[in-house]
């Protein structure tokens, strides 16, 4: 398996691009399974290689469609456990309903809580994932989780491309402490805007809250999903002055039309990763530039099967 000994990386549907992306940092091949489906939409999985005692990572975002995704990732977990494997790493990107990791409102379910159980029962040893909307989801687990951050590899691409007079925005009060990170390290000001959210994917912007007059203002999140809140977050900031607005965020979920909102958004560029793939209208949009994070995501697969430390991705 080239210069990673036992290791064996897997993947299933959901972004197998990003799987071979991993192998080619890793110097190894795509282990073999056949990913198909029955006629009545079952997901059929076979490893069709020994796994005895080997060391297996499976790379499987739960984007959408997510029930569909996350069903295949527990079949292959089954499978791999009743194969004798002698670790199994879950690989997720982009954790699927990390939004509802609690009780904000009478009898509704923590569905970030269910899917741990889940995926420990279906037979995971290790969860490595990335930017949880949710730091607390790590504590969901009863088994290791290791959890990275985009942080470094939108800083590099902001360094070596800065903004003047650049102001960091946070899109709501809960993402202030990744906009002020985002801010020191850019050396930049900081600004956040007060948003009201009455129900999902709704969501309404009252104030913005720091100086954004005649400033390049950078949007920072961890996931956009209807484009909805970016827009809104976008509108006020050009109506309060700001001279130009950015917008970077890990996850492209983008369902909907999140791009018939973003193309009308005002933004100047939209930069993410590839934790999920870019749907096909997204990926028609002018102004979304797309950073891989295979590498950090290939060096914490290294250090986990090396048992070394994966502590310096942690920024």
């Amino acid at each position: 398996m080239g210069t990673t000994g036992g290791i064996k990386v897997f993947s299933g549907t959901a972004h197998r691009g990003l799987a071979e992306e991993i192998c080619r940092e890793l110097s190894c091949d795509l282990g073999k399974a056949t990913t198909a489906r029955f006629s009545d939409g079952e997901f059929n999985f076979q490893i069709e290689e020994n796994v005895r005692g080997a060391d297996c990572f499976i790379i499987q975002p739960t984007c959408p469609p997510t029930d569909s995704y996350l069903m295949e990732l527990l079949v292959m977990l089954d499978a791999f456990r009743r194969s004798s494997s002698a670790r199994i790493t879950a690989v997720l990107p982009y954790y699927g309903y990390g939004r509802a990791d609690k009780k904000d409102r009478p009898r509704v379910p923590i569905s970030a809580k269910l899917v741990a159980n889940l995926l420990t029962t279906a037979g995971a040893d290790r969860i490595l994932t990335m930017d949880l909307h949710a730091a607390q989801i790590q504590g969901f687990f009863d088994i290791p989780v290791d959890h990275l951050y985009a942080a470094p590899v939108f800083m590099k691409y902001y360094q070596e491309a800065p903004l003047p007079n650049l102001t960091v925005v946070a899109p709501d009060t809960g993402g202030a402490e990744r906009a002020r990170a985002y801010a020191k390290r850019l050396d930049a000001e900081l600004a956040l805007c007060d948003k009201r959210r009455d129900k999902p994917n709704v969501a309404e912007v009252m104030n913005v809250v720091g100086d954004v007059e005649s400033r390049n203002c950078l949007i920072v999140d961890d996931m956009c999903d209807t484009g909805g809140s970016l827009t809104k977050v976008s509108q006020a900031l050009k109506a309060a002055g700001a001279a130009r607005v950015d917008a970077c965020f890990t996850h492209p979920v983008l369902s909907g039309r999140a791009a018939q909102h973003l193309a009308n958004s005002g933004i100047e560029q939209i930069v993410v990763t590839n934790t999920v793939p870019l749907n096909s209208k997204a990926a028609e949009l002018k102004n979304i530039k797309v950073l891989s994070i295979a590498p950090i995501l290939a060096k914490a697969i290294k250090s986990i099967h090396e048992e070394t430390s994966v502590s310096s991705l942690f920024v």
